[in-house]
């Protein structure tokens, strides 16, 4: 790896620096180790350009013109400070300690160079990337330690998601460290209607780095590799390296032929690590943060209304969300987890007003006189619930319930509109401005993404991104959904289809070895004899690796 001139060297000089001027009282000394903060990034040039008998040597000198009897000499002698005292001193800047753990290798391979280019240009991107992990970013860093994993893996999130908490993709990943979700529930995420574990900062921190240590001895140590996987699969990249072994080609990451997006990826992480490594190097600067922990887990015992634990916390509601981004509603989830993570500072008082509550006294509870024509799905719904909390709560054993019967529920203690839930979220993204005339359409029984995006001139990706889904997530009857669209919005469709009446999506395979009719068609929870329909396939011609088939598959069918 290379390493920038500003590194161990100079760090080891400037604490030893740091080590002494903190043993001394007088005002020079403190003057010059304000000087150090507030050189923050460049302090290793500074330190480098001075050496520690040049430093001492001028905070003499502005003592002694403090006064003819005053001696800076006689008042502080100086102490004895060892290399080792100092250096066991930690980083006071988590920078500091991020950059003391970066070990991967290739920070100087030039296919780097235009990512780490762009990044040094967006000064705003940074800043803005900084201040998504400041609360977080500490608690990953001691995990990362723990593991004894190289330090760039905690800037992962910022290649995954710019560290935004609520980060959701076409493909359906979510959170920082964007788990689709399979893979999310085989580490261990629970998600849910109320609750989503892809988005839980520290159950998900915890899911990535067992991912990736994984991945780390599948691909006998080599950390580049299992990045790449972490990215685009293992399968992927063990068939990339495979294919390179029969060529007699290198089987490192720079040498395999893998997805332009993959190829893209390991260099982003190493662009934005060689710029924490050295800002002031390639013109950028980075907002300090404090080499201490900024968040604890509160455990809250049962489910509350997160409105109310923000006035508890002292805390806007937005924040409350932002620090705890796994809720998908107006309250915890009922089943757990039972935690929120909370400012250190603001948690006794937190923990104190929650102990004067009862258990029934942290959600609202409203009685409700079931009318004709009502069932749990509907009542559910109308108050923002789940049909299986209702079930619970009333101790009703099936889904059937009578005219006339009350059902006790629980009640958000604010109107909806005031909390950051999933669905507000939704609708702040559907209400964003776009190019074209807006088109506010409520989903029919057999509607698709493909089917609308034909219909109205766009891509499915465009149709879900405006409405903050994926396009491989269901739609539902009643569902509403805003479209941008040129002109009238309507565009003729001049292809044949499957029938409207039909939940399906058309998706493009690639024949892969070992391919089947039947196995194709298990997967996608299809027929056989459709396949051959939709593709015009005789019944005696055998498939053949790398030939591309079209389906339509039933997006609610696919697990």
């Amino acid at each position: 790896m290379s390493h920038s001139p500003l590194h161990a060297p100079a760090r080891s000089a400037t604490w030893r620096l740091i080590a002494l001027l903190t043993t001394l009282i007088s005002p020079a000394a403190l003057a010059l180790a304000g000087e150090y903060q507030l050189i923050d990034g460049n302090r290793y040039a500074h330190a480098v350009a001075h050496s520690n008998r040049d430093l001492l040597r001028q905070v003499q000198q502005w003592e002694n013109t403090r006064s003819p009897e005053y001696s800076w000499q006689a008042s502080y002698p100086a102490p004895v400070v060892s290399d080792a005292e100092a250096d066991a001193l930690p980083p006071q800047d988590l920078w500091d300690r991020l950059r003391d753990n970066f070990h991967l290798q290739g920070h100087d391979h030039p296919k780097i160079r235009p990512y780490l280019d762009w990044y040094a240009r967006n000064q705003a991107y940074l800043d803005r990337v900084v201040a998504r992990a400041r609360p977080f970013l500490y608690d990953i860093v001691t995990e990362v330690e723990r593991r004894g994993m190289p330090g760039e893996v905690a800037l992962l999130p910022v290649v995954e998601s710019a560290f935004q908490p609520f980060a959701y993709s076409a493909g359906r990943a979510a959170g920082i460290w964007q788990f689709i979700p399979g893979t999310g529930r085989r580490y261990g995420l629970k998600q849910n209607w109320w609750y989503d574990g892809r988005r839980d900062v520290r159950a998900a921190t915890r899911a990535a780095l067992d991912y990736l240590q994984r991945l780390h001895k599948q691909f006998d140590g080599d950390w580049l590799l299992a990045l790449a996987a972490y990215n685009s699969g293992e399968g992927r990249v063990h068939r990339a390296v495979r294919a390179n072994r029969r060529k007699g080609k290198g089987t490192d990451f720079w040498s395999l032929d893998l997805p332009d997006e993959t190829r893209g990826y390991v260099p982003k992480l190493l662009a934005i690590s060689t710029l924490v490594e050295a800002p002031q190097h390639h013109g950028i600067r980075l907002a300090s943060i404090p080499n201490q922990p900024y968040l604890t887990e509160v455990d809250i015992g049962s489910q509350i209304d997160l409105a109310l634990a923000a006035d508890l916390a002292g805390l806007s509601i937005e924040e409350i969300y932002r620090l705890n981004p796994a809720y998908n509603r107006w309250a915890t989830a009922p089943d757990g987890p039972h935690t929120l993570l909370l400012p250190i500072d603001r948690a006794e008082a937190f923990r104190a007003s929650l102990a004067e509550l009862g258990t029934r006294d942290r959600i609202r509870w409203k009685r409700h006189r079931i009318r004709p024509g009502e069932n749990l799905g509907s009542i559910a719904r109308r108050y923002q619930t789940s049909v299986a909390l209702l079930q619970e709560v009333n101790q009703i054993g099936s889904k059937w319930i009578r005219a006339g019967d009350t059902l006790v529920i629980p009640v958000a203690t604010k109107s909806l509109d005031r909390y950051l839930s999933e669905d507000r979220r939704r609708q702040a993204i559907q209400n964003t401005r776009r190019r074209g005339n807006r088109i506010d359409y409520t989903v029919r029984p057999g509607d698709t993404w493909w089917d609308l995006s034909r219909k109205y001139g766009t891509s499915t990706t465009k149709l879900a991104r405006w409405n903050g889904m994926s396009p491989r997530d269901p739609l539902f009857p009643g569902q509403r959904l805003v479209i941008w669209a040129s002109g009238n919005g309507t565009v003729k469709a001049s292809f044949s289809a499957p029938p409207a009446s039909a939940r399906h999506q058309k998706i493009h395979y690639r024949v892969r070895k070992g391919d089947s009719l039947a196995r194709i068609a298990k997967r996608f929870n299809v027929t056989v004899a459709k396949l051959r329909r939709w593709n015009a396939l005789p019944k005696n011609k055998y498939l053949q690796p790398g030939q591309r088939l079209t389906l339509y598959v039933d997006i609610t069918r696919q697990s």
